[in-house]
C-alpha cells in the first residue's frame, strides 16, 4: 500500500502467528533482492481494551519507529479491506499513544495525530530551555578540518522526533547532505526526521523529508504535521494548511497550543500477495 508515495508492507497478524527479525526486515525492504517498502506495518491484537488493533512500524534498517501517520490510514484502510473491521471509526495502539483513524465518507482518512511536544526532554532534543527554532552547528563529513554550519531549524515531536528547516526552494534544498547529518546529530539522542519546508503561503507548504532509519521519502505524514507546527509558531502559518509532498498532497489542520493535529489523506492499495518465510 502507500500514502502519497510513502509506501508500505502490511502484514495481518491477528489472524495469523508469524514473528520476523531486523535481518528478515531488511532483506524484505530491499527493493532488488526482496519487496521493497518505506515501512513494514504489523496489525496485531491490541494489550488495552480501548484499542482496536495493535500498530507496530519498522524501518528498513529492521529498527521499530514510534508513529507514522501515513502508514496509520493505510493501515486502517488494510484492516477494513481484509474484514477485521467493520468500524468507519477505530483505535490504534501505537508505540506512543493510541491513534485515532476515521474513514470519510469520500474515502479519505482522516488521523488525529495527538498533540505536538515542543519541550526538549520529550522530543529529545538536548537544549536548556524550549525555543521556537534552534541554532545547531554541523560539520560536513569532507569538512571536518573547517568552520562547522549553523543550522536554524526547529524540533518537535509528532510521536517521532523532527527537525523543521525552512528553505527558499524545496527543489534545491540540501536533503542529501544535512539530512544525514542532522538525522544522527548528538543533539537528537534517539536520531531525528528531517524536513526542509517551503512556505507558498499562509495555507500552503511545499516538503521534502529525510526519515529517520529510511533516507528521503516520498511522503512522512508525521513530517507534515510537524512542519506545520513549527510554520505555525513561527507566524508563517495559517491553521489549516495544505503540504505538497513529492508523492502528493496532505490536508493538516492544528488550532495552536495544546489542540490535537488532524491529518487528511489518501490510503491506496498496490497489491497483495503470499510470501513463504
Amino acid at each position: 500500500m502507500h500514502g502519497i508515495g510513502n509506501d508500505f508492507m502490511l502484514l495481518d497478524l491477528i489472524s495469523q502467528d508469524i514473528r520476523l527479525n531486523e535481518d528478515q526486515i531488511r532483506m524484505l525492504a530491499d527493493r532488488r533482492l526482496g519487496i521493497g517498502f518505506d515501512q513494514l506495518l504489523i496489525a496485531e491484537p491490541p494489550a488495552s481494551p480501548t484499542a482496536d488493533f495493535r500498530f507496530r512500524i519498522y524501518n528498513t534498517d529492521g529498527s521499530e519507529a514510534a508513529q507514522c501517520g501515513n502508514g496509520a490510514r493505510c493501515l486502517t484502510r488494510f484492516v477494513r479491506d481484509r474484514g477485521l473491521t467493520t468500524k468507519t471509526q477505530i483505535i490504534l495502539e501505537a508505540k506512543n499513544g493510541n491513534i485515532e483513524c476515521k474513514l470519510e465518507r469520500d474515502g479519505n482518512i482522516t488521523v488525529n495525530m495527538g498533540p505536538a511536544r515542543l519541550e526538549p526532554e520529550h522530543i529529545p532534543f538536548l537544549a536548556d530551555h524550549s525555543q521556537i527554532s534552534y541554532d545547531v552547528e554541523v560539520m560536513s563529513p569532507l569538512n571536518q578540518c573547517g568552520e562547522p554550519e549553523r543550522v536554524c531549524l526547529s524540533a518537535v515531536n509528532i510521536g517521532n522526533p523532527h527537525a523543521v528547516l525552512v528553505v527558499d526552494d524545496v527543489a534545491d534544498a540540501p536533503v542529501n547532505r544535512l539530512g544525514p547529518i542532522l538525522e544522527s546529530h548528538k543533539r537528537f539522542p534517539d536520531r531525528a526526521n528531517v524536513n526542509f519546508m517551503q512556505i507558498l503561503s499562509r495555507s500552503e507548504i511545499a516538503l521534502r523529508v529525510y526519515e529517520r532509519g529510511v533516507g528521503e521519502t516520498l511522503a512522512c505524514g508525521s513530517g507534515a504535521c510537524a512542519s506545520v507546527v513549527a510554520g505555525r509558531l513561527r507566524g508563517l502559518l495559517d491553521e489549516q494548511v495544505c503540504v505538497s509532498l513529492p508523492g502528493g498532497k496532505l490536508d493538516i489542520k492544528w488550532a495552536g497550543s495544546d489542540a490535537d493535529i488532524y491529518m487528511i489523506g489518501s490510503a491506496c492499495r498496490v497489491y497483495e500477495g503470499r510470501l513463504h518465510i
